[in-house]
């Protein structure tokens, strides 16, 4: 079963609720949030009640020392009833109480207000250690303490809840926007992107930037290889067609020395072909094997397999040893060989500079020279050069995997004029090994 399917599965099994927390990561922000808030407000009643049991709270304190002192000031009028009830009126009045006064049996010597029931306080009344009586008392009007507390933590909580709300749909939703894109990428929308926001310079904003440019260049390198394939499938045509041609005349008129010299000139440029697209390949999929290389040795297998002369290759400098791939690097001197051949009547020299930290491999001919626009257009893919009478020869991928193999290697190609007329192209490579290349889109950018 595929990943996909089980998880689809599993989903189906959760229930309405667990499917409601699953699904979506707001959601499970949120809940998480919630749960924080309550844990949150647990822990703050039980610490208040653990300290209230240890510590006596201040409020206590206060009504045990108002309590003494209302005792006090009704021990010193007890004796008198005219002073004893003025001083409980104004006691009653500037505190808004219900009083009661009693004497040491209980019996009730003045009330003031209605009485009190459960809620009320007593503060006892002596003198000298002589009960003279008590007071009863209790609030006229009692603080609504318990309603308010009651509703300040339900608007805390209100509060607190629609902003975990906020927050987790704030944190959520650029995630759910990368699931969407990434979804259309997948089902095969290459042209999905996802919105980047200046104001939001964080990790997701580098998340949506690398979706984007990973879209990109799928994208750039599934378009480049539909006109590779088309150009591909024009190009072996023609061989194919000629080989035919050929097998048909020798079939009719019996075949001739020519007639083999022609059939391997046609599997040439058809194998010339295949390393091209063989090279692409590797080069896409990052398949970069390096290993110890003799530079004399990979310059001279390359002017052998040209059919020139050893009086071609020049080497300067010290030493003889780079680390790279053999069959990348025999392509690109192959491709540098081929296109002096092609373009400029062929290539004069093939020149090796060995230095303390690259080697550079030039080719130099006496054609045309450089287009004007410089090189940078003749790195470029696809980029065929046409004759006087409008056609092109070739994918146009020569010069643009000797860039690409280049860059692998941990140096660059390019070209430029050469005095007395024609042109130099070359690349270097690194002497110091270079990283694995990642797997490359063929776009690149130009020499």
């Amino acid at each position: 079963m595929r990943p996909l399917e089980h998880r689809q599965r599993r989903h189906r099994k959760l229930g309405p609720i667990g499917r409601f927390v699953r699904t979506r990561l707001h959601r499970r922000l949120f809940a998480w949030f919630a749960g924080g808030i309550v844990v949150t407000a647990l822990l703050t009643s039980l610490v208040f009640m653990v300290l209230g049991k240890v510590q006596e709270p201040v409020w206590q304190r206060s009504m045990e020392r108002g309590a003494s002192w209302i005792g006090a000031q009704f021990a010193r009028d007890w004796g008198d009833p005219v002073a004893r009830e003025a001083f409980a009126r104004r006691t009653a009045e500037q505190m808004e109480l219900n009083l009661e006064l009693r004497d040491p049996s209980g019996g009730t010597l003045l009330r003031l207000g209605a009485a009190c029931g459960a809620r009320a306080f007593e503060v006892a009344v002596s003198d000298a250690g002589r009960a003279l009586g008590s007071v009863h008392g209790c609030f006229a009007h009692p603080p609504a303490l318990a309603w308010r507390w009651a509703v300040g933590l339900v608007v805390a909580v209100a509060v607190l809840w629609l902003a975990s709300g906020k927050v987790a749909r704030r944190l959520a939703r650029p995630l759910d926007e990368l699931t969407t894109v990434v979804t259309r990428i997948g089902a095969g929308d290459l042209a999905a992107r996802a919105a980047l926001s200046c104001r939001e310079p964080d990790e997701l904003g580098l998340v949506a930037e690398a979706v984007n440019e990973m879209a990109g260049r799928i994208e750039k390198q599934l378009a480049d290889q539909r006109e590779l394939l088309a150009a591909v499938s024009h190009e072996l045509r023609t061989p194919l067609a000629r080989v035919r041609l050929i097998s048909e005349i020798a079939r009719d008129a019996g075949p001739t020395a020519r007639t083999f010299d022609d059939l391997d000139r046609e599997v040439e440029e058809m194998d010339a072909l295949v390393g091209q697209l063989l090279a692409s390949s590797r080069l896409d999929f990052g398949v970069v094997t390096p290993r110890e290389l003799s530079v004399r040795d990979l310059a001279s297998r390359a002017v052998e397999r040209a059919g020139l002369g050893p009086g071609v290759l020049e080497v300067e400098g010290e030493g003889d040893r780079l680390s790279g791939d053999a069959t990348l690097l025999q392509r690109a001197l192959a491709n540098l060989l081929d296109n002096a051949k092609k373009h400029a009547g062929g290539a004069e020299q093939l020149r090796v500079v060995l230095r303390a930290d690259k080697v550079s491999f030039e080719v130099l001919d006496r054609g045309p020279g450089l287009p004007e626009g410089g090189a940078a257009a003749l790195f470029r893919e696809f980029q065929r050069k046409t004759d006087d009478a409008g056609t092109s020869e070739g994918l146009g991928l020569g010069l643009s995997l000797v860039r690409r193999i280049a860059r692998a290697h941990g140096g660059v190609a390019w070209a430029r004029p050469r005095d007395g007329g024609g042109a130099v192209f070359g690349f270097d490579v690194a002497l110091t090994p270079a990283p694995a290349p990642a797997p490359e889109s063929p776009q690149g950018a130009p020499a």
